[in-house]
């Protein structure tokens, strides 16, 4: 009778077996090295040990693909069935799962695609795999209540060109330089008239989450520019200040508009006042 095998030592085989990349029979052979799987898997009727060890080999690659199709539906459908399980199989084993949650398991899928080879229309893939990845995080992020009536009104007048915006966690600012995000859209409508890749000149995102909704807002270079500013800590009115003297500044009544959309959109959860510039005033 074989010795009985420790029980770490069981699970580590096990596991070795699971989540190698390769087939299930290079898998077995691998771990064959540490372990003999006819010593501590059985056979069944109709079934080898290596047989039986094969099928959870087999599930663990099916259950990674279905984990990364739900944060990368739009890639799947770009890709073809065939060539993103392909993908997947070859990204799993770059970047394996090391967490107990499947969330972050797509977190590294664009840098990836941006070099791995014999992929068609990498640039194209890369960008939409960065986009599905903003709007996947946007989605996990904590949910902060947008910025209120009576917040606002609770900052003085003479306060507003010291105050800074303070943006929920759930957004992200997004630059694109391809259609990415009408292929997204016309997948998500379930359209099959979808818009053939092609490059174009720089463009903006704004992606936010409000009530538990992700919603995608185009932004021209201007409105970027002023958000963006925002995002990073910029006083209000040193801010506006910035997109008033930039070429094409905006006028008073497009920048109305623009605060306007951010503020019903919820993009912001809290106004922080310059203390010391309100005591200066």
């Amino acid at each position: 009778m074989a010795p009985e095998l420790p029980l770490e030592r069981l699970q580590h085989f096990l596991q070795s077996v699971v989540v190698h990349g390769g087939t299930a029979d290079e898998a077995i052979a691998a771990a064959r090295a540490e372990v003999d799987p006819g010593a501590v898997v059985l056979p069944s009727p109709t079934l080898t040990a290596s047989e039986r060890l094969g099928i959870y080999h087999g599930m663990y690659l099916l259950r990674m693909e279905e984990a990364l199709a739900a944060d990368y539906p739009a890639l799947q459908h770009f890709l073809g069935a065939a060539a993103f399980r392909s993908l997947v199989s070859d990204y799993v084993k770059e970047y394996p799962s090391r967490s107990y949650s499947l969330n972050p398991l797509g977190r590294h899928l664009p840098e990836f695609l941006k070099v791995a080879p014999g992929r068609r229309r990498r640039a194209f893939c890369h960008e939409l795999a960065r986009l599905e990845l903003a709007i996947s995080e946007v989605f996990d992020e904590v949910e902060l209540p947008p910025l209120s009536a009576a917040q606002i009104a609770a900052v003085p007048v003479a306060a507003w060109e010291g105050a800074r915006l303070i943006p929920i966690a759930a957004l992200r600012l997004l630059e694109l330089s391809s259609n990415v995000n009408e292929y997204l859209h016309s997948v998500q409508l379930e359209n099959h008239d979808h818009p053939p890749p092609r490059r174009r000149r720089a463009a903006w995102l704004l992606i936010y989450r409000r009530d538990y909704r992700v919603y995608r807002l185009p932004l021209r270079r201007p409105a970027r520019d002023l958000l963006a500013a925002l995002l990073a800590g910029a006083p209000l009115g040193q801010a506006v200040a910035a997109a008033c003297t930039a070429p094409r500044a905006p006028g008073e009544s497009e920048l109305f508009r623009w605060f306007r959309d951010w503020m019903a959109g919820g993009v912001f959860h809290a106004v922080r006042q310059d203390q010391a510039r309100t005591r200066q005033d």
